[in-house]
């Protein structure tokens, strides 16, 4: 766990989920492997192109964004503490997903929101909070969008993060930004390939710690279960 350059707390699907969201972004973040990305009717352009900004994350929920590790602390400890922590929290379960435009992207979201879902969220963000290097000037720029509101440049200052605690909303990101043309017919292709996860609940049992290496792509390091 040295290898990474900065790590993020995430919710990684399993099973068909998992399989299904990989291959759409091209990248499995359990082996490390690039994938091969499906044929999909109605695209108005290759996967590749439209799956570019996300890949590199693969297919997850973020709970915690990524951080570099702060001075004094290590991965392996990180690791003991996020093992720690999910044995004091229970399972979540998302009743049911929906496929929703998130201002320019598709995510997988839940159909309504989900109480328990944000209280893990903001619960680990604060704990993990001792482990977070503060922000460089380049790091809070970058993640300072156009339009934050005052309280999500509180959070950004205050979390590392502008959608986090009360501005959070739970997404698996699908697509990078894409023109209104392009979400249309997008948005209706993707409807019908993930069909089947729609609708449908989502149990999220665990807690997955990710690892950005040097080249930017995002490795699943070891999943913790949450049986509290």
């Amino acid at each position: 766990m040295t290898r990474f350059r900065r790590h993020g707390i995430y919710m990684v699907p399993t099973g068909d989920l998992f399989q299904a969201g990989s291959a759409w972004l091209g990248w499995n973040s359990a082996t490390g492997q690039p994938m091969s990305q499906p044929e999909v009717d109605g695209l108005p352009d290759a996967p590749g192109v439209l799956t570019a900004t996300p890949r590199k994350y693969g297919i997850h929920g973020t709970i915690k964004p990524p951080f570099r590790l702060a001075h004094g602390t290590d991965a392996g400890a990180l690791g003991k503490a996020l093992a720690a922590f999910c044995a004091r929290r229970p399972a979540v379960t998302i009743p049911a997903l929906a496929l929703r435009r998130l201002g320019r992207f598709l995510a997988l979201v839940p159909e309504a929101p989900d109480a328990a879902l944000a209280d893990l969220a903001a619960a680990t963000v604060a704990a993990f909070e001792p482990f977070r290097a503060a922000l460089t000037e380049a790091e809070l720029a970058a993640r300072r969008k156009p339009g934050l509101t005052d309280r999500q440049e509180a959070l950004l200052h205050r979390w590392g993060y502008p959608y986090v605690m009360a501005e959070f909303r739970f997404h698996i990101t699908l697509t990078g930004g894409l023109d209104s043309v392009h979400l249309d017919t997008t948005e209706a292709a993707l409807r019908n390939h993930f069909a089947r996860f729609l609708g449908q609940p989502l149990a999220i049992r665990d807690l997955a710690l990710m690892g950005e290496d040097q080249d930017g792509m995002f490795h699943l390091i070891h999943r913790y279960a949450l049986t509290g």
